[in-house]
């Protein structure tokens, strides 16, 4: 089994990413053949002698990825809109991208696609972040591939805004801040993302290894920053003032996010634990990086 699992050739798309840098990362360290699309091949200069190949392209534009899947055995994709600012909308690139992944997948005979959703992403169409997800997921459902769709609690760098908020001398939170999440290292992530090459489960739901509640974290990051625990309680009407103006002033770009954010922090969002990277360690990493470039 582990021979055949070495010969096998698997395709990144998003390997600059948080979470398609340690996918790549996972990869190398497994000695799996490995292909990466990227758009600026510099991003990942340092890894460039240990892969099998990069592609240059833009997964935007069907037509510079023709032809690359050839030998192909998997392809993983964590394509998606998070804070670029280039212009394109969640469908251009968390819909349309990933079906121009898929159908190029398709022509070239590529066995599996393991694509990266979210948590309870398909209770959340609404939510204009989620939606283009979504409407991949169906798509890739019937597409004839066999398929595996991750679905991941939050990332560790998503809960950068709770450091952010502590280094000003206040994390806000909303209510009480007792909802429950088990937010995952991109490392810990990673692993179970390589692991669905050979699985055979259709969906993966996914979190870190410490179920944690928001007033957990909002502590956990004053204490990395070495500030007094001040924590700030929001109410929920005022959560739901913001979205109604955001979604009413704003463009679906700038709204985006913070919809995501502002709705999944009024529940709770635990997945099965695995990992063993702490959050109270990344943030105390983050805050000693912080220190040694200032």
């Amino acid at each position: 089994m582990e021979h055949n699992e070495i010969k096998k050739t698997i395709l990144l798309a998003g390997a600059t990413g948080y979470l398609g840098n340690y996918i790549a990362k996972e990869l190398i360290s497994r000695y799996m053949d490995t292909k990466i699309i990227v758009r600026k091949p510099g991003k990942i200069i340092d890894m460039a002698s240990k892969l099998t190949g990069i592609i240059q392209a833009e997964v935007t534009r069907p037509e510079t990825i023709r032809g690359h899947f050839h030998g192909v055995d998997t392809v993983i994709s964590t394509v998606g809109i998070t804070r670029q600012k280039d212009g394109l909308t969640y469908m251009d690139v968390d819909y349309g991208a990933n079906m121009n992944l898929l159908d190029e997948a398709k022509r070239a005979g590529v066995k599996k696609f393991i694509y990266v959703s979210v948590i309870n992403g398909q209770l959340h169409r609404n939510l204009k972040l989620v939606e283009a997800k979504e409407a991949f997921v169906d798509q890739l459902k019937v597409s004839g591939l066999d398929y595996t769709i991750i679905r991941p609690n939050g990332f560790f760098s998503d809960m950068r805004d709770f450091l952010k908020m502590a280094e000003k001398g206040s994390v806000y939170i909303f209510g009480k801040g007792k909802k429950k999440f088990n937010p995952i290292h991109g490392a810990d992530l990673a692993q179970v993302c390589v692991d669905a090459i050979n699985s055979n489960k259709k969906e993966i739901v996914v979190g870190g290894p410490d179920i944690l509640t928001h007033y957990e974290v909002a502590e956990m990051a004053l204490l990395a920053s070495g500030k007094p625990i001040n924590i700030v309680h929001v109410p929920h009407w005022l959560r739901k003032s913001v979205l109604w103006i955001m979604r009413t002033f704003t463009s679906s770009k700038t709204y985006g996010p913070i919809e995501f954010f502002l709705t999944l922090m009024a529940e709770d969002a635990i997945a099965p634990r695995y990992g063993s990277h702490r959050l109270s360690h990344f943030f105390q990493n983050e805050m000693d990086t912080l220190k040694k470039r200032t």
